[in-house]
């Protein structure tokens, strides 16, 4: 299958081979950590990279659940098999640990040309041997280091993958990083082919996620689209959530129940530990610590009301990414129906809440373009966009611009996000607006007013600036 996109993450990559080519860097060597979310195309991309360059590599994907011993024979038969011109000298040994594995990688790697090498899941490699964090840095300090390659550790459990880099554990300060994001909007729209407000659509029901956006045919719609996805039960569309889920959080585990329970629509600390407790709420001691675990692991994002008071008790949680969002409020439980013939009533489940839905889920992605469109000459200080909100949600504000974040020096705008396919922001929307900025803490009668709109805004309304689905695609660019 072509490879679309990615050519920021490329050039990233091609960045850290160009300080080997060159001989640039401190060390001959150069390591570089790829982490991202499961699935979201990082084996895709590091294989893209290593075959675009031209040069002698090899790649290991390591097996969860194996143990040390067979997993290192498979490494050495990997090198074994691999164009590193020094291959064939370590056909046959047998490592006794990982200090020897990778010393052999060593002596695979030529001395007087650039190679690379590439260790895939290494969360699985540190899971299955405690000695393996140890052994890479021996091996790296001592040998690998001094060799003109450029090695590559990829994992999804960002966690772990933080953790290698950490101040104290053994590889510390010797990687550069590099986190592998979904698709963003501009390379939606560029895949799918669609207008931008039909791009924003796609990109909060495929989350970016690159092998469900190749499922998109080009100049598809979306009613289109689900339609065909929810009549094959194998759609990437389905399958992609639950491998996604069951690769890091059980069915059973009491982080999946809280998953499903922000996926539903629950936010807060409360009706999280509610809903996800099934017949008593979750206690304190274990929903505390399970979001936070979460939350490291970029699974659940948390917010907090963007003001010039601190209000850090009023957190906010949701699904970080779109895809999973779209998954577990509507895919999840119609799976059963798709499986039986029945994906129409599905579809009619996902069509009699899709504006509902879409109106909040577009908001994170509104700010995230905005982020990326200022500072400009108008809000030249403007460097944070949130939301606003009280304990009540009453009022409930989309867009705050600041200063900075968590808690703003100064509050440079208010705003409204409407995402309706034919109604535009209109007088109604601007009065509930005028209505409300008072409430944020740090707003001003004279603070500017502004507007996001599917549709545009009416006319004569007096807004100091309004962004459209073009803009937000274009932020991306």
């Amino acid at each position: 299958m072509e490879f679309k996109g990615r050519s920021a993450d490329l050039d990233q990559l091609a960045q850290q081979l160009g300080l080997v080519v060159g001989g640039m860097g401190a060390t001959r060597g150069q390591a570089v950590v790829v982490t991202g979310r499961r699935r979201v195309g990082k084996s895709r991309l590091v294989q893209e990279f290593c075959d675009r360059s031209g040069l002698p590599y090899v790649v290991f994907q390591a097996t969860r659940g194996r143990n040390a011993v067979a997993e290192r024979a498979d490494f050495a038969a990997t090198l074994a098999h691999s164009p590193l011109p020094g291959a064939e000298l370590v056909a046959g040994l047998q490592a006794a640990d990982w200090n020897q594995a990778l010393r052999s990688l060593a002596v695979a790697i030529p001395d007087d040309a650039p190679s690379i090498a590439v260790i895939d899941e290494v969360p699985w490699l540190v899971e299955q041997d405690g000695e393996f964090e140890g052994a890479l840095q021996t091996v790296w300090d001592r040998h690998l280091s001094a060799k003109p390659v450029l090695l590559i550790l990829v994992g999804s459990d960002m966690s772990v993958m933080e953790a290698l880099q950490s101040y104290g554990r053994p590889f510390f300060g010797r990687a550069a990083k590099m986190t592998v994001q979904p698709l963003h909007l501009a390379d939606v729209q560029a895949m799918t082919g669609l207008d931008a407000a039909e791009a924003v659509d796609a990109l909060l029901i495929t989350g970016g996620f690159p092998e469900i956006v190749q499922s998109w045919r080009p100049g598809m719609g979306r009613s289109d689209f689900l339609s065909e996805a929810v009549a094959n039960p194998l759609a990437p569309l389905l399958v992609a959530g639950e491998l996604s889920l069951l690769g890091e959080f059980p069915e059973a585990s009491h982080s999946r129940a809280i998953l499903e329970a922000v996926g539903s629509g629950e936010r807060t600390f409360s009706t999280i530990a509610a809903q996800a407790g099934g017949a008593g709420a979750l206690p304190s001691g274990t929903l505390s610590p399970l979001l936070n675990t979460l939350l490291a692991k970029r699974v659940l994002a948390a917010d907090l009301p963007l003001s010039v008071k601190a209000d850090s008790k009023n957190k906010r949680y949701r699904i970080a990414d779109p895809y999973l969002r779209f998954w577990l409020a509507f895919l999840q439980r119609g799976i059963p129906l798709i499986e039986r013939g029945r994906g129409d009533l599905a579809l009619e489940r996902i069509e009699r809440s899709w504006t509902t839905w879409r109106g909040r889920a577009v908001e994170p992605i509104v700010r995230e373009s905005l982020l990326r469109l200022l500072p400009d000459e108008m809000w030249p200080q403007t460097e944070a966009v949130g939301g606003w909100w009280n304990r009540q949600n009453n009022p409930e504000i989309d867009l705050i611009g600041a200063d900075r974040e968590p808690v703003a020096g100064q509050v440079h705008f208010i705003g409204s996000v409407k995402w309706l396919e034919s109604q535009p922001f209109g007088r109604r929307e601007y009065d509930a607006l005028v209505r409300d900025m008072l409430a944020v803490p740090g707003a001003e009668p004279d603070t500017a007013l502004v507007a996001v709109s599917r549709c545009g805004v009416e006319d004569d309304l007096p807004l100091a600036a309004h962004w459209g689905p073009e803009d937000l695609v274009r932020a991306w660019r």
